[in-house]
């Protein structure tokens, strides 16, 4: 088990540092960026020269309970998990995943110390590959999984939805109603964004900023049932194919909100969030996962401190095809490859 796993805290001391080390959200980009210049909260950092260096290990987690796997237990887990709900064609075998190529899986932390930040990446790295993620080899790659951890969200993800309500980026797709859909909300640890990809195939050699675009919130006021209805609370983003890759994904890490937790189990969390578009973050499922531990849902129960054994098969199920030809597996295929991970012997 990894020593960073096991002791690390976001403790008052690491919150010290974040005002000192984290790259100001104040120098984001201030003014609208084109569409061809996608958005960026870690303005100046570079990648570190060897994040996998730091000492992280993946362990296989203990099996669900028959209890936790009975019913339809699995069918809800994966959908509050994956992108069910807000897209305005069938999703039986569309979910949102890293297509590899030009979109594979890059993250870049900040707002911690030097040692922190990279064990946060070499982290995700490392998940991403167990359960088999297209992951960008070279540790120098071009992020597009941006962390920051900072006692200042807002100013951060006002620098985003200034980018994507900008005329220059999305005309008025982002207009109106719609504004207030991406904005801050103060009730959340951790929120951020998910920039995803239409086009097939095509797009994994082209630049992610020359393909059709959509931007979805990690929490967004959107009506569970779409209703076609093109007005606030209804789907955010536009067109079938939307919801097939994923491009970028942004995610803040309001360090006042997350004292005293390990350092490892926001990294899982980070790392669920990262990997596939859980637009229903806030489900309490039978089948525990990693993000109730932030759910306002679960009550009195107690909440898993590392990823679970369902995250791990349903992330698994998800990239179990090539995820750079055709589309992904179908609900009940997910249902099927998750229950084969999980039943007991």
């Amino acid at each position: 088990m990894s020593r960073h796993f096991v002791l690390l805290t976001v403790s008052a001391a690491v919150l010290a540092l974040v005002t000192a080390r984290a790259p100001g959200a104040q120098s984001a980009h201030p003014d609208a960026l084109s569409h061809a210049g996608l958005p960026s909260i870690l303005p100046g950092v570079e990648t570190s020269a060897s994040p996998q260096a730091a000492d992280v290990t993946v362990t296989t987690p203990s099996l669900p309970t028959e209890q936790e796997l009975a019913g339809d237990s699995l069918y809800q887990f994966i959908a509050h998990h994956a992108t069910t709900h807000y897209v305005t064609v069938s999703t039986a075998r569309r979910f949102a995943r890293w297509r590899g190529g030009k979109q594979s899986f890059c993250p870049i932390t900040a707002g911690l110390t030097p040692g922190d930040n990279a064990f946060v990446t070499a982290r995700l790295r490392a998940l991403a590959a167990y359960v088999g993620a297209p992951v960008e080899q070279n540790p120098q790659c071009k992020d597009n999984v941006q962390l920051l951890f900072t006692s200042n969200p807002k100013e951060a993800m006002d620098a985003v939805m200034r980018w994507a309500t900008a005329t220059a980026t999305f005309g008025i797709r982002y207009a109106g109603g719609k504004r207030d859909l991406l904005a801050y909300r103060s009730e959340h640890a951790i929120q951020g964004w998910y920039i995803t990809t239409g086009g097939g195939a095509r797009v994994l050699n082209t630049d992610m900023a020359l393909v059709g675009l959509d931007v979805l919130p990690i929490w967004p006021q959107v009506a569970q049932n779409y209703s076609g209805v093109d007005s606030a609370g209804s789907r955010l983003g536009a067109g079938s194919g939307s919801g097939i890759g994923i491009g970028m994904v942004i995610l803040i890490v309001d360090t006042t909100k997350v004292s005293g937790r390990k350092l490892g189990t926001i990294a899982d969390y980070l790392a669920m969030l990262t990997l596939s578009v859980a637009q229903s973050p806030d489900h309490c499922d039978a089948l525990p996962s990693i993000l109730d531990l932030m759910s306002s849902s679960c009550g009195g129960r107690e909440t898993p401190t590392a990823i679970t054994a369902g995250d791990l098969a349903f992330l698994k199920a998800l990239y179990y095809r090539n995820t750079g030809l055709g589309a992904s597996l179908s609900l009940a295929a997910i249902d099927d490859n998750m229950l084969r991970q999980l039943k007991h012997p």
